[in-house]
């Protein structure tokens, strides 16, 4: 059934688009009624409007917070236009008929992610504009509510259709986006409230309560295989990364695509030198850090070369021409930098399907935060693992002190394990990866996998002997039994770094120090499955 629009109320903070879908209301008879810069708009583009103060009989008051909520706005929006009853009260108490509701919200998130002190926050909180919101949806069978100026088309299409009015599945339509739109803009709040308002929580604090919304950015080929439906949603969260990134060129990023990018992104930022991770079904197969991006990502390539391809390669630097010509000689999915040189867009430009995005800033890997995982019936929430190991934290527990080189190498090999699933097992020398081993049901197993890639991508690179030999090795949690640790020293690595803890500690210091390695505990542990 198609209800014919009488009357709108237009009240927004986005514009876009505003003028010229009121233009067609008035064109098509509509009674405009609107408040403060949305009229102010609309008067300057010569539209006719009246103010819900006038309409209303009532000024706004208490600076503008209170225009709105009054009855003869809720009551024109409410009427159930079936029910008798309802449309005597709106003739006895002179209430027009409100069809169309036109508002978004305050840019609650927007003033956030500014930085913006706790009172101007405060005061982006609307309240008025959900109240219309959710009226108007509650209402569908009557009234039509539009919250995003995407939908302004869908609603002229049908009312250049339907003889001025929209038909009820269109409305349900609306109104289940309204509905979204106000959730979202709750959830933001809440999650900010947390720590906020001085309420003495941390910003990892795990609330009673949890919200959470998102806003679709795009539609996925598929997910994980092509059975499975995808997407990928915007939380507003202000983290720099793959979800925000500017795509220069290429295809379609697909749901592995972002995936992949991500874990790339995340794993480059943990350096200070320049850096370059390569990765591939979300696990490394090859990082390294060097005094230039070109270098980075020579020394991250010479690890696995063969797992590279088909990879993800993300930068901590700005990409370089030298840079990106070594990388078109590989068939790599998709590039993620904070931005390239225009030698370096015009070079990768001529590689059309590759994907190439731009982030502008890096991710802070100490920054805290929440991270979440479904799991039949709920959600699994934990903080970020932002945690950093410095040099003054680690206890050396073997009689031999490692040199100023290994302790460097120890270092980056445990960073890099933090982003390895486990059971993770690292081997490092010149501040890159030599050999990784992932995700494995024993420790020994990944230290094993980790020392035969070192040793066969140098056999592939002409090496008479493995680059694990001199390098150092990092564990993401501890050795429960002295072999992996050995099956280390068997491949040639000299010095050894670990969270420590296990019941055998002594028993596995006591074979470091037979084979003359030197250890460092860390008593962190980085754990990721």
């Amino acid at each position: 059934m198609s209800n014919k629009i009488t009357r709108a109320l237009l009240s927004v903070s986005d514009k876009t688009g505003l003028v010229d879908f009121a233009r067609f209301l008035q064109e098509q008879g509509v009674e405009l009624l609107s408040t403060g810069g949305s009229a102010k708009a609309l008067r300057e583009a010569g539209l006719t409007v009246v103010e819900v103060s006038d309409h209303t009989g009532f000024p706004e008051i208490m600076d503008g917070r209170v225009k709105t909520l009054q009855p003869k706005i809720h009551g024109g929006i409410l009427a159930v236009r079936s029910k008798d009853q309802h449309c005597a009260q709106m003739a006895e108490h002179d209430i027009p008929p409100i069809d169309l509701v036109v508002v978004n919200l305050y840019p609650f998130v927007q003033t956030v992610a500014s930085g913006a002190d706790t009172e101007t926050c405060i005061e982006n909180i609307d309240i008025g504009g959900p109240a219309l919101i959710r009226a108007a949806a509650k209402n569908h069978g009557d009234v039509t509510v539009i919250v995003d100026p995407s939908d302004y088309g869908r609603v002229q299409q049908a009312m250049a259709a339907q003889e001025g009015g929209t038909d009820l599945p269109l409305r349900r339509a609306l109104a289940a986006t309204a509905y979204a739109h106000t959730a979202a803009y709750d959830a933001a709040i809440a999650a900010w409230a947390v720590t906020a308002l001085e309420t003495g929580a941390e910003p990892e604090t795990l609330p009673p309560r949890l919200a959470l919304a998102g806003s679709l950015k795009q539609n996925l080929r598929y997910g994980e295989n092509p059975h499975q439906q995808a997407a990928l949603y915007l939380t507003g969260t202000p983290r720099p990364g793959v979800a925000t990134a500017e795509q220069l060129q290429g295809k379609e990023l697909s749901f592995n695509n972002l995936n992949d990018t991500d874990a790339a992104f995340e794993l480059a930022a943990e350096f200070d030198r320049p850096a370059i991770a390569i990765i591939k079904h979300a696990n490394p197969c090859g990082v390294a850090t060097a005094d230039s991006v070109t270098e980075a990502y020579e020394k991250a390539l010479s690890c696995d070369p063969v797992s590279a391809f088909g990879g993800i390669i993300a930068a901590n630097r700005p990409l370089d021409g030298e840079t990106a010509e070594k990388i078109a000689k590989l068939f790599a999915e998709v590039i993620i930098a904070p931005d390239l040189t225009p030698e370096a867009r015009q070079i990768l430009a001529a590689k059309k399907n590759l994907r190439v995005l731009i982030t502008k800033t890096l991710p802070d890997p100490q920054s805290p935060g929440l991270t979440y995982r479904t799991v039949a019936g709920g959600l699994l929430v934990q903080s970020r693992d932002h945690g950093h190991v410095h040099p003054e934290a680690l206890k050396v527990v073997t009689q031999r002190q490692p040199s100023a080189q290994e302790m460097a190498d120890m270092l980056f090999a445990f960073a890099v394990a933090k982003h390895v699933k486990s059971n993770a097992i690292v081997y490092a020398k010149a501040g890159a990866t030599v050999g990784i081993g992932a995700g494995q049901m024993s420790r020994v197993d990944s230290s094993r996998i980790a020392a035969w890639k070192a040793q066969e991508m140098s056999e592939k690179a002409g090496l008479t002997e493995s680059r694990a030999l001199g390098s150092v090795v990092a564990s993401d949690a501890f050795f429960p039994f002295a072999d992996g640790l050995m099956a280390a020293a068997e491949a040639g690595a000299t010095a050894a770094i670990q969270p420590g803890g296990s019941v055998r500690d002594e028993e596995v210091i006591k074979a470091a120090d037979e084979k003359g390695l030197a250890m460092v505990f860390t008593g962190m542990r980085h754990f990721r499955h």
